[in-house]
């Protein structure tokens, strides 16, 4: 395995009717299997949450990104530990095994995330077993007065985003997700073959460094913008969403409802602003 999370195939590489070995470069997708550890009646409960795919590498930012993004935590002191559980080795010798302790006072609620089983890498709320379940947990307050991106900044960001993807420059098998700057400038990006996951180890590492400032940043992803996407933007009180892809119905309905800025679609040229145009100035840093 690469140390960007890729390996080496040889394939047969075809170009008019010439046929020669060659090799590729391939992004490597593995479980990770999630367990919360938390303390409730005077005793240490271990509790399976859920098996992931993902590309191996960042994992205990994939995996606090998500207790965030589900609402299993608020902040970064609700994590005592994240470690290894060395029982369980992937084909790479990857670590495929993590235990998230909680400090004390904190518990695990499954009732509404039923989530505790296999987990498609392409969806981020495949395993969920009824409305109820992907409903928001709570409602934060999204910021009205920011970030105010510039008119003419937002179709520079596809090539912004695109020099800073180092997995995607080997493999071209993998999804991005970026936290930027209201000028332009790249935060913090993390990549994965699962969108969800880019954006879960986003939020993760973000969160748990005191990056993020929504009133004054902006998240990118590489795909389409799903209802999953919004879901965990919003749970991080994040205002202004950029996709490369399209947006669903849902996800403009989730945008609607809690304020958020949502572009897709972006070309040469031209985008599409779905929801909160008021971000959008024409005449930023005058």
């Amino acid at each position: 395995m690469n140390a960007d999370g890729s390996v080496n195939y040889e394939i047969h590489r075809v170009e008019g009717l010439t046929r020669d070995n060659s090799s590729d470069c391939i992004a490597i997708e593995e479980p990770l299997e999630i367990i919360v550890r938390y303390f409730k009646d005077n005793e240490w409960i271990l509790e399976p949450l859920m098996v992931t795919m993902r590309t191996p590498g960042d994992d205990k930012s994939l995996v606090s990104g998500l207790l965030f993004s589900e609402g299993i935590i608020q902040d970064k002191g609700a994590i005592d530990t994240i470690e290894v559980n060395g029982k369980n080795k992937g084909k790479y010798d990857v670590e495929n095994s993590l235990v998230v302790t909680l400090t004390k006072g904190n518990h695990l609620d499954l009732k509404n995330l039923q989530r505790h089983f296999m987990v498609n890498s392409s969806c981020g709320v495949c395993g969920k077993g009824t409305l109820n379940a992907i409903e928001i947990a709570y409602e934060p307050k999204i910021n009205k007065e920011g970030p105010i991106v510039d008119i003419g900044l937002i179709t520079k960001l596809p090539n912004i985003l695109k020099g800073e993807q180092y997995q995607f420059a080997n493999t071209g098998g993998v999804h991005a997700s970026a936290l930027l700057t209201q000028q332009g400038e790249v935060l913090h990006l993390a990549e994965d073959v699962g969108r969800h996951n880019a954006l879960d180890k986003l939020i993760g590492h973000v969160r748990c460094n005191d990056m993020l400032k929504p009133i004054e940043q902006f998240v990118m992803c590489s795909g389409r913008l799903g209802f999953d996407i919004i879901q965990k933007a919003v749970m991080s009180g994040i205002g202004m969403i950029v996709g490369i892809g399209a947006p669903t119905s849902l996800a403009l309905d989730l945008a609607t409802k809690f304020d958020i800025t949502l572009i897709g679609f972006i070309k040469k040229n031209k985008y599409n602003i779905y929801t909160g145009n008021w971000r959008i100035s024409e005449n930023f840093g005058e």
